[in-house]
């Protein structure tokens, strides 16, 4: 059956127009994919009877659940193990030097989804306890999807979920089996606050580490510049972004340049030029 692609645009656009991701040309293929159980649970026959349904009840419900469905949510413990490393012995031992009379660090997970990379996160801290014990750890993970949101907050992993980039040592160290699922343990959990966020909104505080991997490829250029300058304006001089291992700042901003000395993260260039001064 052919698929209406005025339908496609119209739920694109509506993903767009609540979020600021686009869904690529290249990517159209997997709408009526993602919303296919959403329809059958609304009785709903294809796409433009869903565009219809949208429309003509003004459902908001409808729309908030087909938005949902279509945001990538996507993620697993400790994805791509470099980039943790470059946290944990980079970024994080930079940071310790620069904060050691203040001994707090902040720290924004940006698109966190289902909190796997918060929790990762909160991990590298919690098992090097003596490192940074008497040290103030806030880790804020913040994303566009109210129901990843929940998830994370509620700390409930499948086998499946908790075994991907997890040693079992780790899954008995810091979670409980609960029936089926696995729960975060307390110690863990206490690190982190999780909140509902877009990245092109503004973010209140100042962080020492941004990590904001595989969000800003959904963006338009135009976008995707906001995006930058309001990480920019939420890191602290001499804080690091960390983007994901397909994105960069060349060409997308004027804001950050790659940082000297930890090649893989980011500074901003306001930081930079004081320093080379």
């Amino acid at each position: 059956m052919t698929i209406d692609k005025t339908a496609l645009r119209h739920l694109a656009g509506l993903l767009e127009q609540r979020t600021g991701q686009q869904i690529g040309p290249n990517r159209l293929w997997r709408v009526e994919t993602v919303l296919k159980s959403l329809m059958r649970e609304r009785g709903i026959a294809n796409l433009d009877a869903l565009v219809a349904a949208i429309g003509a009840a003004h459902d908001m419900t409808l729309a908030t659940d087909v938005v949902e469905a279509l945001l990538n949510n996507e993620t697993f413990f400790f994805r791509d193990a470099q980039a943790f490393e470059l946290v944990r012995n980079g970024a994080l031992e930079a940071l310790r030097q620069a904060r050691a009379s203040s001994r707090r660090i902040s720290i924004w997970c940006a698109g966190c989804s289902t909190g796997q990379e918060a929790y990762s996160l909160a991990m590298i801290f919690a098992d090097a306890r003596a490192k940074w014990d008497g040290w103030s750890i806030d880790i804020t993970a913040t994303d566009v999807s109210e129901a990843a949101i929940a998830k994370a907050r509620g700390g409930y992993y499948s086998q499946f979920e908790i075994q991907r980039g997890l040693p079992v040592s780790s899954m008995l160290k810091w979670f409980d089996q609960v029936g089926h699922d696995w729960r975060v343990k307390r110690d863990l959990a206490r690190y982190l606050r999780f909140r509902r966020h877009n990245v092109l909104m503004a973010q209140t505080g100042s962080f020492d580490l941004i990590l904001c991997r595989n969000v800003l490829l959904y963006f338009s250029p135009e976008r995707r510049r906001e995006a930058f300058d309001r990480l920019a304006a939420s890191l602290a001089p001499d804080g690091y972004l960390m983007l994901g291992a397909g994105e960069t700042v060349i060409g997308q901003t004027e804001a950050f340049a790659s940082s000297p000395e930890l090649r893989g993260l980011y500074r901003k260039t306001a930081a930079l030029r004081v320093k080379a001064a």
